[in-house]
């Protein structure tokens, strides 16, 4: 189930902020201000989550273990806060896992959403002959096997990775406390539905508009996984429009090493406020305007970002 739901901020439009694998919506907190100016933001802990007001302890770890996991249960979870909360025809923004739970939940009950921001989503994470998702399967294997036998140790090496050189401390710290407050008997479950799991399919029902965001430097979520996404989605002719920009910077969340990029992005393509950050000055909006001038491609396919050179250890 999900936790500590609530919605801050005023304005006609909701925004629905998912988070994904190893997070909770702490990851949100450095976007949220500006995000909740303008509009009613609904935020969230997934029960798998580090939410500091979690009561459930080990007991509803150990149970949540026990009841296994799939996309299209959390999907049935997110339309039932979505419900429970009052919330329709909303900008939904997805990371990670969150962004395909999002697609599904979307083809389930299309009235729920107006449009999919996928941040750093992948609908399968295995390479395969005629497939890249970043990962082959001895990584993933070996990251499994990590995360079984010494969940911390691998946790301690997988957050540096993901969060990127150079990210502000405090984001670290952050990131590592939820990663480490999961129960590693849920997180390896977790683990492999995420990274076992072939969610390709889903991209020829979604009909609402996206946006898929990916960091050039993204080692989980390469470029040319967006890419595939998007060629696939425009291919069923269900969706009206599905652009993809990238974002020049490292690591797996944007929201928290690149989020000026990242809120440039959601003003300017998805929310339509072009001059949204002019209300706290003229100074601000320019600095914003010239930063994503500079640092986000948004061309789509023809000038997406190349693909990450290098090898990734993911079982350290």
């Amino acid at each position: 189930m999900y936790l500590n739901q609530k919605i801050v901020g005023h304005g006609k439009r909701t925004l629905v902020l998912a988070h994904g694998y190893g997070g909770s919506q702490a990851i949100w907190d450095m976007v949220l201000p500006h995000l909740s100016r303008r509009n009613k933001v609904l935020l969230f802990d997934w029960d798998f989550s580090s939410a500091p007001d979690d009561v459930s302890g080990e007991e509803g770890a150990a149970a949540e273990h026990n009841s296994g996991f799939t996309f299209s249960r959390f999907a049935d979870e997110l339309v039932a806060l979505m419900d429970e909360m009052k919330v329709s025809g909303a900008v939904y923004v997805g990371h990670s896992m969150a962004g395909m739970v999002g697609c599904i939940a979307s083809i389930k009950r299309p009235d729920l959403f107006s449009h999919l921001v996928l941040v750093g989503a992948s609908p399968r994470y295995m390479n395969s002959e005629d497939y890249e998702g970043g990962f082959d399967k001895s990584d993933i294997e070996a990251m499994l096997a990590s995360i079984s036998s010494d969940f911390r140790g691998w946790a301690e090496g997988f957050v540096p990775l993901a969060i990127g050189s150079g990210a502000d401390p405090s984001a670290v710290e952050r990131l590592s406390r939820s990663f480490f407050a999961m129960d590693p008997r849920v997180a390896h479950a977790l683990a492999r539905m995420i990274f076992l799991g072939d969610q390709r399919a889903v991209l020829d029902d979604v009909a609402a508009p996206c946006t898929l965001v990916h960091v050039s430097g993204d080692f989980a979520a390469p470029p040319c996984v967006g890419r595939y996404m998007q060629a696939r989605i425009l291919a069923a002719r269900r969706c009206a429009a599905a652009a993809m920009v990238t974002i020049d910077s490292v690591g797996h969340f944007p929201q928290l090493v690149a989020p000026c990029e990242l809120l440039g992005i959601l003003d300017q393509l998805v929310l339509g406020d072009d001059d949204a950050v002019a209300e706290d000055g003229e100074e601000e909006a320019a600095a914003l305007a010239e930063e994503m001038s500079s640092e986000v491609p948004t061309g789509g396919l023809a000038e997406a970002a190349p693909e990450v050179q290098g090898d990734i250890d993911v079982a350290s």
